[in-house]
């Protein structure tokens, strides 16, 4: 059993809690790491490029000049691929870059992202956030009192107040357990987890 310490926002400690080894303790592989986090980035390309091929580039109906007799080198259209302003031979066309990962491997991923925050003394559990306004300073102070470099907030459900907070600071990022992803823990060093989102998230992923 995983035990940690909960903290307050000025990182006094308030108590422990018990995390479930099922989604905290779970052996990291690499490979379904690596896996996963190349299917998200790759969904997230537009795969919107495109060149004009022979069929789509406009004008190319008349023969340059003869065949033959101008000591030139033969040609059949201004429009060929070696001709300035005509195709553009073998070019990217729209296409999709996503690919299937199925869901059990997506679910593992993610027990093993949160795995290894926690293994590596990365994963803090907040009680919560007092912020009666929408403050960049408040919020500030708070994060240098955890100190909160480049970290990745998971909160019960998205708050007016912490996400106005919180946006304009650079290198934190906030999320709630239904929109976790593995890319999103590795890129950031630091797991913070709030009080009332740690059963969400395990909920999720047992």
């Amino acid at each position: 059993m995983a035990v940690v310490k909960v903290y307050d926002q000025d990182k006094t400690e308030q108590g422990e809690l018990t995390l479930t080894p099922e989604v905290f303790e779970v052996a990291v592989r690499p490979e379904i790491l690596h896996l996963v986090v190349r299917a998200q980035l790759a969904a997230k390309r537009a795969g919107t490029h495109s060149t004009k091929t022979r069929a789509m580039v406009s004008g190319g109906g008349v023969k340059p000049w003869r065949q033959k007799g101008t000591g030139r080198a033969r040609a059949g259209s201004n429009r060929s691929p070696v001709w300035r302003g005509g195709a553009i031979l073998f070019g990217p066309q729209p296409r999709k870059y996503d690919f299937k990962v199925n869901k059990k491997i997506r679910k593992l991923a993610l027990r093993m992202a949160l795995s290894s925050r926690l293994a590596g003394d990365n994963l803090l559990v907040v009680k919560g956030f007092d912020l009666p306004e929408a403050k960049t300073k408040v919020f500030a102070k708070i994060a240098g009192n955890l100190g909160l470099s480049k970290a990745l907030i998971i909160a019960p459900e998205e708050s007016r107040n912490l996400v106005l907070s919180s946006r304009n600071l650079p290198g934190i990022t906030l999320t709630t357990p239904d929109q976790l992803s593995v890319y999103e823990i590795l890129k950031h060093k630091q797991l913070v987890l709030l009080e009332g989102a740690v059963e969400p998230v395990e909920t999720r992923l047992k």
